[in-house]
């Protein structure tokens, strides 16, 4: 699915004004019944965890539970087409991941169109992935990195969790920015890649940062750069892939959606509690925990991001040739 960016970003702002025709009067008494919360990984995952974290929060704001609804597979489109064909009365909320804006492109053929079909509610947080390497590698910086790379052109393995996965794209963008070849090995999740790179059959990785500590004091793996465009308060010593290539940024996000038409009253009630759970300090020391950094957004707001990032990794699975499994 492929739309210019003015279309892009047209729909995304309309996603927010539609429902102001529809919705006069109904967030007075939202909610009255359970909220199902929609999300495309299994319990456990990160999708999972920021969505209960929220949910809690809101469950305890507004006194109606919100019910987790985990619909993993086919690398979250099942939960998004699910989100999509959903009555959009504020009873169906959907966790959108940085997979919904990569799918939009990876995936010609889909039962639903991201920007026109789920309405931006709030975002929730952004993380980096990290570059990681195994020990064997005689790099100690992204210059080295890079060095050795084009020394040894097809010779570096990259592994990730899967094709079209975030940690897949962000090493595709370092491998066109960086001009290096690298040979993508694509695993069926993110631990056994994690296991082969610690036992060397793979030379790097781009993985969330979240439980690589105890890895990285035993020396078991080398941080070489984190992919936000800023430094991560909870990885201050590590420094970004921007410091060498600048403009390079591949951030893990996450963020809620409903279904188009959903009452403008109710997204913006929503979005306003999400906001205010995101600048608790509780929340806050769970997302530093997790890696990630609180990112509170209007509706608007994170509708153009959602389509920034649709543009961005276009461009980016176009050039690769990109195909899903």
């Amino acid at each position: 699915m492929t739309l210019p960016r003015r279309q892009f970003l047209h729909l995304a702002a309309g996603a927010a004004i539609l429902p102001v025709l529809s919705g006069v009067g109904w967030a007075q008494a939202y909610p009255t019944r359970p909220v199902r919360f929609i999300v495309g990984a299994a319990a456990g995952s990160s999708p999972d965890i920021f969505a209960r974290l929220l949910g809690d929060w809101l469950s305890e704001r507004l006194g109606r539970p919100f019910v987790i609804d985990n619909r993993p597979g086919a690398g979250g489109n099942i939960a998004f087409e699910v989100a999509a064909r959903s009555p959009p009365d504020g009873y169906t909320l959907l966790l959108a991941p940085t997979s919904a804006a990569i799918n939009a492109t990876l995936y010609e053929k889909l039962n639903y169109n991201f920007i026109r079909d789920i309405a931006p509610v709030a975002a929730i947080a952004r993380g980096p992935q990290v570059l990681l390497v195994n020990p064997s590698v005689p790099a100690e910086t992204i210059p080295e990195f890079i060095a050795y790379a084009k020394a040894n052109p097809g010779k570096l393995s990259m592994a990730s969790a899967g094709i079209g996965t975030p940690g897949h794209l962000a090493g595709e963008l370092f491998k066109q920015m960086a001009g290096v070849d690298l040979v993508h090995v694509p695993y069926r999740s993110g631990a056994p890649a994690q296991t082969d790179l610690i036992g060397g059959q793979v030379q790097l990785m781009f993985l969330s940062p979240v439980g690589l500590l105890e890895y990285l004091q035993a020396g078991k793996l080398r941080a070489l750069g984190l992919t936000t465009a800023a430094r991560s308060d909870a990885l201050p010593h590590i420094p970004t892939v921007g410091d060498y290539l600048p403009g390079y940024e591949a951030s893990a996000w996450w963020g809620i959606g409903a279904p188009t038409n959903t009452p403008a009253e109710i997204v913006n009630q929503l979005n306003a509690q999400i906001n205010a759970g995101l600048a608790d300090r509780k929340t806050k020391a769970r997302l530093a925990d997790l890696g990630a950094t609180a990112l509170a957004l209007s509706p608007p707001e994170f509708g153009r991001l959602i389509a920034g990032e649709i543009e961005k990794w276009g461009k980016v699975i176009r050039a690769a040739n990109i195909k899903p499994e």
